[in-house]
């Protein structure tokens, strides 16, 4: 989804600044127009086309989130958006390793869907210049802005986006310290829902256990081949695909090791995702797996594209008698140096 499907159609924005002591809620929508809709669509198209989301369910039952929007129409829009505010500032006024923040809640369309949008800007500290008349002129000084909202290059470390035709929500947010303990307080204690594990996290989950079960179970100079091998595996399967089961990954990685693949089938059961389809969204997550990437003992990084490492005419790795590799670039007609 481009940030240009996205019709956003009511914006609303309340400050919950816990060094102040209470919620400054706002009692009218925000009037905007064409760049602050550019922000806000741009926040949320992250939201929805990025792998660090999750999908996630209510807790119909224990959720108030949930049950203020089963009963949600626009005429509500306005009270609904505070209710939900107060809910979130209880959670930050409790925690105080929860960074402060203006909480916008967006209604928008995307296709024919509705959603609701509950973007947490976390603050950031930047420098701006101030002018102060004087005297005899002005006086420019330089002060710390202490409540700057994120720019729309950067993502969103706490937000919400829910469907309204089912009341489905995908998550993103980040762990902060409560009661002597990281957790999700963004889906535990605020949105009151159970999280499924994003395609990065379920890409990343894999490639950990892949590499664990090689670095225990192969001779330390075969290992960087197999991991590429492993690599090129998972590039070829989202290319062919667009997708994967974890199962279906470790049959193919480990056709021929038995052993390897049920070590690998034992780390995988541990995050309950054995068939569980990943599909991931974003051109960033696929793009890792589109070069390999080598680091020598003699301090040399090498990158590689995926491609030139399937031919052989262009890449050699060379075992040499003494077990040093050599890795032999071919066919170069002309070399490039930037400074």
């Amino acid at each position: 989804m481009d940030k240009d499907d996205i019709r956003v159609e009511k914006i609303i924005m309340h400050i919950l600044d816990t060094s102040v002591g209470m919620a400054v809620l706002s009692d009218k929508e925000l009037e905007y127009g064409a760049d602050m809709a550019d922000f806000v669509k741009s926040h949320i198209a992250k939201i929805m086309t990025g792998d660090e989301g999750r999908h996630c369910e209510f807790h119909k039952e224990e959720s108030e989130i949930y049950k203020m929007l089963v009963d949600y129409d626009d005429n509500n829009f306005i009270p609904i958006s505070r209710d939900i505010a107060n809910l979130l500032f209880a959670v930050m006024e409790q925690n105080v390793d929860i960074p402060a923040a203006d909480l916008m809640v967006v209604r928008f369309r995307a296709g024919e869907e509705v959603y609701l949008g509950l973007l947490k800007m976390n603050y950031k500290s930047m420098y701006t210049h101030r002018t102060m008349p004087v005297d005899n002129g002005n006086d420019n000084e330089v002060i710390l802005h202490k409540s700057l909202l994120p720019p729309s290059s950067q993502r969103l470390t706490e937000a919400a986006v829910i469907r309204m035709s089912d009341l489905s929500v995908s998550v993103v947010e980040k762990k902060y310290e409560v009661n002597g303990e990281k957790v999700n307080y963004f889906s535990y204690l605020f949105l009151k829902c159970s999280a499924a594990l994003s395609p990065k996290t379920q890409m990343s989950i894999v490639s950990r256990a892949v590499s664990s079960v090689q670095k225990a179970m192969t001779a330390e100079e075969k290992q960087y081949k197999e991991n590429m091998r492993a690599k090129s595996i998972i590039e070829d399967t989202l290319e062919e695909q667009g997708s994967f089961t974890p199962e279906e990954i470790g049959d193919k990685i480990f056709d021929e090791e038995p052993q390897k693949r049920a070590a690998y089938q034992t780390q995988i059961e541990k995050y309950d995702m054995v068939k569980e389809e990943i599909k991931p969204k974003s051109e960033a997550t696929v793009k890792k797996f589109q070069s390999q990437h080598l680091y020598t003992d003699t301090g040399i990084e090498i990158k590689i594209p995926m491609e030139m490492y399937k031919n052989p005419g262009q890449v050699e790795f060379i075992t040499n008698p003494d077990g040093t590799v050599s890795v032999l670039i071919k066919n170069i007609e002309h070399l490039e140096a930037k400074i």
